[in-house]
């Protein structure tokens, strides 16, 4: 029997503390850029670029800290550019942070553009070669592993071929390990990548050098992914991108998505299987860690990124989950979901229904009733594909023999204003077990208020209310040409620990509708003292 041939191995480098740090509204601290290089070393990428030396204070915090407790698995990678035009490697401020850095790599970025040579550097073509050259030396002569980034290399590619090539084979013959082809403009379509990625290749396995192609793209045209694959496809052996393609204006190659293709559908090595199925964890933890929403559709690992609303959809995925899938969601750790909403149909009821430990009956009167009263209160302005908590209520009121645990009776709020401060108050009349509890509470705010007036009252009597906290609060005007007479929507994201459920009222008062969502909220809660989710990445 014949062996099996080993599979491809395409090396992975991070770049989201450096690259991914420059894209709008992200910013790490440096205990935020620790935290993110750890998670990937434990998730076994090949290199994770920590930033650029010298430029601040944070990335050289950054730098300390890792070389007093080193990555286990990945090699850390420090950013610089080649030596100034005209100057001379051991007097260079760059280089020399780079030194200090004591990191095992250099990723040194230098042109490969002649438009770029003479109009942003001002020097000749002889000597950005010179800069490559030494500046690589240099790097290697200090016992660092050396890669370089051939900056603009595409565009420069299709300005002047021959001399795009002939910088590679520069930072080649001084001894760099990878040479890296970059759209850093983002504007290369799928076909030029592979040109430019096969007449590298071909340049070096001609020149006898042991230097290896890697890929760096930009996604201003929408194709860092799609170009990344055409590269390695063209044999390009590393790949470089950032964790939910956070970058420069419209961002770097997402390699949880250019991972994902390349182990799923290309069967390639590049991750092992076990680092993969922990993608959606990671994608989200360093959305939550830069403070950024993670984007509902985000292939792969987006909460909607498997979720089927459509009743025709969902009828087929009742039948065969992959109707609908182009892979098993677990393999990169997410989930399929259904949602509901005014398109759905009897399917989309009893596939939610079951996610919630219910079998309804697909004939029962009941159910057809239940489908017809979700489209009347979605026409009314509610949205329960946003919360599933709300749905789950409603389904489980319909249950026989459920018993509300309270009724507000009456409910009360004002804000005034007293000086220079604005205060809220709110007072509420809640039945619970034929008793009534009479409570106020303040707040900087009327929901506030209202919020901490319920716990008031029901705490005592619910103790599964302790340690539940609001996260989120979001308001939508539905019909904005009413004014301030509009239906509002409000959806309120609540949590213990490490579990998240969230909940919807609908009103023309925007504080009855708060109250509806909360109301929601906290029944939830106590419904479900124990329900939690999977810890975070650590």
């Amino acid at each position: 029997m014949r062996p099996a041939r080993a599979r491809r191995k395409i090396v992975v480098y991070d770049t989201t503390l450096r690259d991914g740090a420059q894209g709008p509204d992200v910013s790490f601290s440096a205990a935020d850029k620790e935290r993110i290089a750890r998670l990937l070393d434990g998730l076994e990428f090949d290199y994770v670029e920590g930033g650029f030396p010298g430029s601040n204070p944070k990335d050289e915090e950054l730098f300390a800290r890792l070389a007093a407790e080193p990555l286990r698995h990945a090699r850390l990678a420090a950013f610089g550019a080649t030596r100034r035009a005209g100057g001379r490697c051991e007097d260079d401020a760059n280089l020399n942070a780079l030194v200090d850095s004591r990191a095992p790599v250099w990723t040194l970025v230098g042109k490969s553009d002649t438009w770029q040579v003479s109009t942003v550097l001002q020097t000749t073509n002889n000597e950005n070669l010179a800069m490559v050259e030494e500046s690589v030396a240099y790097g290697v002569s200090k016992g660092r592993e050396v890669i370089f980034d051939a900056e603009h290399f595409f565009d420069g590619y299709a300005r002047d071929a021959e001399y795009a090539v002939e910088v590679c084979l520069c930072a080649a013959r001084a001894g760099a390990t990878w040479v890296v082809l970059c759209d850093t403009n983002g504007g290369s379509q799928p076909e030029a990548v592979r040109g430019g990625v096969e007449a590298v290749v071909k340049a070096l396995a001609g020149s006898g050098s042991v230097a290896r192609v890697g890929i760096h793209t930009h996604n201003d045209c929408e194709l860092a992914v799609a170009n990344s694959l055409e590269g390695v496809m063209a044999g390009a052996g590393m790949v470089q991108g950032t964790i939910n393609g956070y970058g420069e204006r419209c961002g770097n190659a997402n390699l949880v998505s250019v991972v994902s293709n390349l182990a799923l559908k290309l069967d390639l090595d590049a991750l092992p299987a076990t680092s993969v199925r922990r993608f959606s964890e990671l994608s989200r933890t360093v959305a939550e860690i830069a403070n950024l929403a993670l984007p509902l559709q985000q292939p792969f690992v987006g909460h909607g990124a498997f979720a089927h609303k459509g009743g025709q959809h969902v009828a087929a995925v009742l039948k065969h989950k992959d109707a609908y899938q182009h892979i098993e969601p677990g393999l990169v750790g997410n989930e399929a979901r259904v949602l509901v909403s005014e398109l759905s149909g009897r399917g989309n009821v009893l596939a939610k229904a079951r996610e919630f430990g219910l079998e309804l009956d697909r004939d029962d009167p009941q159910t057809r009733w239940l489908v017809q009263h979700l489209k009347e209160l979605e026409h009314q302005g509610y949205a329960y594909e946003a919360a599933d908590a709300s749905f789950e209520m409603l389904l489980r009121r319909l249950q026989p023999g459920y018993a509300a645990p309270w009724a507000v009776a009456d409910f009360t709020t004002q804000v005034r204003k007293n000086g220079g401060s604005v205060h809220a108050e709110a007072t509420v009349k809640v039945e619970v077990a034929g008793t009534t509890y009479h409570t106020a509470a303040s707040g900087n705010g009327p929901v506030n208020a209202l919020d901490a007036a319920l716990r008031k009252a029901l705490s005592p009597q619910f103790p599964a209310l302790d340690g539940v906290s609001l996260h989120d609060y979001k308001v939508r005007i539905l019909n904005g040409d009413a004014g301030t007479a509009a239906t509002t929507r409000v959806l309120i994201e609540s949590g213990r620990g490490t579990t998240r459920w969230t909940t919807v009222g609908c009103s023309a008062n925007i504080i009855e509708a708060s109250l509806l969502a909360l109301l929601d909220s906290l029944e939830f809660a106590i419904i479900f003292p124990t329900r939690g989710e999977v810890a975070p990445l650590a």
